[in-house]
């Protein structure tokens, strides 16, 4: 494959790799909690908050990005503060990982909240009947139950973040070998001469990225079944 592809557009495939999945494992914690809270818990603002996780959706991802830049960026009110602690964002890959995970939340997010909605909270109900602790009914009886909306949540936000664009060129820019990911890297080939033939490739290995990414979760999905 090295042969197949230049140094170039490997480094693209890799960089694509590592801020997918860096930006999926990160994010996905966060999106079982607000999966959680949008299922279970109903308060005043429980729409507006809906909104503002399902925001990026909505959002042209230019604007995303452009917000990102603005608040994480070495002037911004975020940026500037982690700066000092060696944690920079803007234009540098783990900006393209931070702006992959704000885009693919809501999609995860939305996965795993109808698991919670198809658990029938009387299952909770009943193990704390029996004295289990609720933060133990959640580990032990939830969380396995929506297993498979998990799984699906998680293809789905890696798959969004594998073919993020907007958001990612607008806050890191196309630098190759530094944030050239592989939706930029086939933009920047579609734009000289010549460059349809590597574009192409690059096209064809995002394909069977996204696809085997969807079998391992189906079989995955399939062995949490036969094992419940």
């Amino acid at each position: 494959m090295t042969d197949w592809l230049g140094p170039q557009e490997w480094q693209a495939v890799l960089l694509s790799l590592k801020v997918s999945v860096i930006a999926t494992l990160a994010s996905l914690p966060f999106a079982i909690a607000v999966a959680w809270v949008l299922a279970r818990k109903r308060f005043p603002g429980h729409g507006l908050f809906s909104g503002l996780v399902h925001l990026p959706l909505i959002l042209p991802p230019v604007v995303t990005g452009y917000l990102l830049l603005i608040t994480f960026g070495t002037k911004g009110p975020v940026g500037s503060l982690l700066q000092p602690l060696g944690i920079v964002f803007a234009f540098r890959w783990t900006g393209a990982a931070l702006a992959a995970a704000i885009m693919s939340f809501p999609l995860t997010v939305r996965a795993i909240r109808l698991g919670f909605e198809a658990v029938d909270p009387k299952l909770e109900d009943a193990a704390a009947t029996l004295g289990a602790p609720r933060p133990w009914i959640f580990l032990t009886v939830t969380l396995p139950l929506i297993f498979p909306a998990i799984l699906a949540g998680t293809t789905l936000g890696f798959a969004k973040a594998m073919g993020e664009f907007g958001a990612t060129i607008t806050f890191v820019s196309n630098i190759p070998g530094q944030t050239q990911t592989l939706p930029s890297a086939i933009y920047a080939l579609l734009q000289v001469p010549g460059g349809e033939g590597p574009a192409m490739r690059l096209v064809l290995i995002s394909v069977a990225i996204a696809m085997t990414a969807v079998l391992i979760s189906e079989w995955l999905a399939r062995r949490a079944r036969s094992a419940a």
